[in-house]
């Protein structure tokens, strides 16, 4: 794990308060667990960043330990790991994910 990618990664992290690491591309996601979590994202109603780790593999090798998370997609929220697909959808389902979104969205 490099020094350079480790940097790469607190800094898409703290400087989007809204940052997925996913498969793909909102537009074009490259696996269901990704499409899934964008749908959620995108029925929030607010602007995301997003970085593809298929075309980004350091950071896709690294991302992992950096967050002591093994798989993709990976939400962070003002800094903040808050899960995966899984995670993402169940909170979305229960009403978590909006305004947790939209807060994050209002500060930025």
């Amino acid at each position: 794990m490099t020094d350079a990618v480790l940097d790469t990664i607190q800094e898409q992290i703290s400087s989007n308060p809204i940052i997925l690491y996913m498969k793909g591309s909102p537009q074009a996601p490259q696996c269901g667990f990704s499409a899934q979590t964008v749908q959620c994202l995108m029925q929030c109603g607010e602007r995301f960043a997003y970085v593809d780790v298929l075309s980004n593999p350091d950071i896709r090798a690294t991302l992992p330990s950096y967050a002591d998370w093994p798989t993709f997609p990976q939400l962070y929220v003002d800094g903040e790991l808050v899960g995966g697909c899984d995670i993402i959808t169940e909170m979305f389902q229960s009403g978590e994910l909006e305004p947790l979104v939209k807060a994050a969205a209002k500060q930025s």
